[in-house]
């Protein structure tokens, strides 16, 4: 967190949250509501200024529900996860994994995929979904369980989720894991993080 805005929370401990005005799509863009939405649905615009990027990523965190939040000085402005809380990219080591928020993720601890072909990683530093672009680039580093490489036909039953797959392992950030399969609708819970924050009762919002 910023020293900036650790000083706010001080000096304005008592400030409303924010809610639904901030999202994380599953690219690791940053989309916040529009100050002139359309009548029937709001508009969310891309954040694009690399220096707002910076800062959010810096005090991006979650509370103890597992409400993922910014820390915007001292207001909290939570944010709603279109897929988890952390989008990660392959560095260019092709080896290593980070965050959208520019944080080093660690080592690996889990793979999985879901119906709709998201890989998802669990690291060190929480679980994440690997951005689309890279999904080419990790499936290079996808093997057998004699470590063979995957190829193109394992890689497409790998995917399909159907009949018997044989196994398959991701090599990635310092561990090979078995790739597992894992619903979407079953992931906040599993992980426990809330996909939709809303305020508590007795909240205060704004």
């Amino acid at each position: 967190m910023d020293e900036i805005v650790a000083r706010a929370m001080q000096k304005w401990p008592n400030v409303p949250n924010v809610f639904g005005w901030m999202r994380l799509d599953r690219r690791g863009a940053w989309l916040v509501k529009s100050r002139q939405p359309r009548e029937d649905a709001p508009v969310f615009e891309r954040i694009s200024n690399a220096a707002v990027i910076e800062f959010i990523g810096r005090n991006y965190q979650a509370d103890e529900r597992g409400r993922w939040f910014f820390q915007n000085g001292p207001q909290r402005v939570f944010v709603t996860l279109e897929s988890a809380p952390y989008v990660y990219r392959l560095c260019a080591d092709g080896t290593s994994v980070e965050a959208h928020t520019g944080a080093a993720a660690g080592a690996l601890r889990g793979a999985w995929l879901d119906e709709s072909g998201q890989l998802l990683l669990e690291t060190e530093l929480g679980i994440g979904v690997l951005a689309d672009r890279d999904l080419p680039a990790a499936a290079e580093r996808m093997s057998d369980a004699a470590g063979a490489p995957l190829g193109e036909a394992g890689f497409a039953a790998l995917m399909s989720g159907v009949g018997d797959a044989p196994a398959a392992f991701l090599e990635l950030a310092g561990a090979r894991v078995r790739i597992g399969r894992l619903a979407t609708s079953d992931l906040a819970q599993r992980f426990g993080f809330d996909p939709a924050p809303r305020p508590a009762p007795g909240e205060p919002e704004c």
